[in-house]
């Protein structure tokens, strides 16, 4: 077997078969290439039904001395494992060479919460005055107040939107949708932008139903929200690294810290999984301790 035509084969099988995004097979591809570079740089001429669990281990070595964190390391084998379980569906190998190949062990990293506040301050940071600056602040409100990925705000689309239902549809991961609620802070800057700024561009034919465009009237690519958003944090000196993500995380936190049930929070977040969601379960340690004195007999 040749690597690139295997490779070529299993991005199609997770387009079609499993329904990945884009950047989700980018990345599966991208850490299975790994494994190719570090065959070359052995000057090991295998192709994929020769590689050996005692490669996988010195792959691995290979990767900690360059300095890979053991959660990278752990994404790498994610992408390896499902290579060679394709190759198995297909019966292109009659063994796994990954079957005992163990990850590192990683902690769950919680990730990085702005406060209301300081989402405020953000947001009111932007120079409205500035032919993009609706646009901006109307990203940011939508950004917040339905939790999206960037990816799914980049390609939201016009007719998508139900303002008078107070939702939105979403086009997630593997292409499945759902309905979002949307705040009227939201709806009220994404109306302003419409008229004082999207209506006034000359729209690529791309991206006529498109929501979000640039000013060359074409869709905003993931670089721009990410620069957006640098650019407004380090004008008000804000030393928290803070992302597009940054606020889906915000957004699943406070809606939790305000007692939302778990289940919608999931749903709202497109998750496949309630165990994805439960990392935003922050318990202080006065709030276990009052629940302790409050519930348990022996208090």
């Amino acid at each position: 077997m040749i690597w690139e035509s295997e490779i070529e084969e299993f991005r199609g099988y997770l387009k079609v078969e499993k329904g990945l995004s884009d950047n989700s097979i980018h990345a599966y591809v991208t850490d299975l290439t790994k494994l190719v570079h570090f065959l070359k740089e052995k000057n090991y001429e295998v192709g994929p039904e020769g590689v050996t669990l005692a490669n996988l281990k010195e792959m691995m070595e290979w990767v900690t001395e360059k300095g890979i964190s053991p959660r990278t390391q752990a994404r790498i084998i994610s992408g390896i494992k499902s290579f060679y379980k394709f190759l198995l569906i297909e019966e292109k190998i009659d063994r796994d060479p990954t079957a005992l190949l163990e990850s590192p062990k990683i902690g769950r990293k919680l990730p990085e919460i702005l406060s209301v506040e300081e989402i405020d301050s953000i947001i009111n940071a932007i120079d409205t005055k500035k032919p993009e600056g609706q646009r901006n602040k109307a990203i940011l409100e939508t950004l917040y107040s339905c939790g999206l990925r960037v990816s799914e705000l980049i390609e939201l689309k016009i007719s998508n939107l139900f303002f008078e239902s107070g939702f939105i549809k979403i086009e997630g991961k593997g292409n499945k949708e759902r309905l979002v609620p949307i705040s009227t802070k939201a709806i009220k800057e994404i109306n302003l932008y419409l008229s004082e700024y999207r209506r006034n561009l000359k729209i690529h034919v791309d991206s006529e139903d498109i929501l979000f465009l640039n000013r060359r009237g074409k869709k905003l690519s993931r670089v721009m929200i990410f620069t957006i958003i640098k650019n407004l944090v380090a004008k008000i000196g804000m030393e928290k690294n803070v992302s597009p993500h940054t606020f889906r995380h915000s957004f699943a936190t406070h809606l939790i810290d305000g007692g939302a049930n778990l289940r919608a929070v999931q749903e709202m977040l497109g998750h496949e999984s309630i165990i994805t969601t439960e990392i935003y379960t922050h318990l202080d340690k006065e709030y276990l301790k009052n629940t302790m004195i409050q519930f348990h007999p022996r208090s």
